[in-house]
């Protein structure tokens, strides 16, 4: 109980100054705000360590796609990788709900990084031209994408069907996917408390190559992200 109180309260204070003193970066070049979202993945593994005990492993950097455009498709179980996956990756592209622009101060940093937002559920002239913003933006950045295609985030043990969206992606960008799995809703479940002297293991997947059915691609990316899941729990 105390030792969540003390994560709570060290972890959020620590995001909010990170974004205070970094207001001066919106009018600087977008590095500088990319930069301050690493300090960002970096706080939440201190905070991880030092007040659960937390052991953070990486496994599979020799998947890693270096030297080409790819996108990465992770598993979503808590906030943990919204924040730490900014320190493996280049400063990804999130894609994320309309909704967290309006956040003040969090939604500025996310328009200022060049996030992609959407409607869920909802038929508007931005969301029927999303794809082919997302193909324009990526072909014109050095960064990756990553979308989460699950949709949101879920139990440990919930093997929900992934998304569609992730099948058109991969069928309009036409470049390698990054799978990631990562089993951090042991450790940080969604609205409970979180769990001290766990390990979180980010596993990098083998890349799917560009090319296949979106369907096959689908199947896949949804089988090989469960099947680490499993062995990862």
């Amino acid at each position: 109980m105390i030792r969540n109180f003390l994560f709570s309260i060290f972890f959020y204070l620590g995001i909010f100054f990170i974004s205070i003193v970094f207001l001066p970066s919106f009018f600087l070049p977008k590095k500088i705000v990319l930069f301050g979202g690493k300090l960002m993945g970096y706080w939440t593994e201190i905070c991880l360590k030092f007040f659960l005990s937390t052991k953070i492993i990486i496994k599979g950097k020799e998947n890693l796609i270096t030297n080409e455009k790819f996108f990465i498709a992770s598993s979503h179980q808590s906030m943990f990788e919204t924040f730490f996956l900014q320190t493996i990756f280049n400063s990804p592209i999130f894609i994320l709900k309309k909704e967290l622009l309006k956040i003040p101060i969090f939604g500025w940093y996310l328009i200022k990084i060049g996030s992609i937002s959407i409607d869920r559920g909802k038929t508007t002239k931005e969301n029927l031209n999303f794809f082919e913003k997302i193909s324009n933006l990526i072909n014109k950045s050095s960064r990756p994408l990553i979308i989460f295609p699950q949709g949101t985030r879920l139990a440990p043990n919930d093997r929900s069907q992934f998304k569609k969206g992730v099948s058109r992606i991969y069928d309009e960008l036409k470049i390698k996917c990054q799978p990631v799995a990562i089993n951090s809703g042991n450790t940080w479940p969604k609205k409970q408390k979180l769990k001290p002297n766990l390990t979180i293991t980010i596993s990098i997947l083998k890349p799917i190559e560009a090319g296949m059915d979106k369907e096959k691609f689908l199947e896949m990316l949804q089988n090989k992200i469960y099947a680490e899941l499993d062995i990862l729990n």
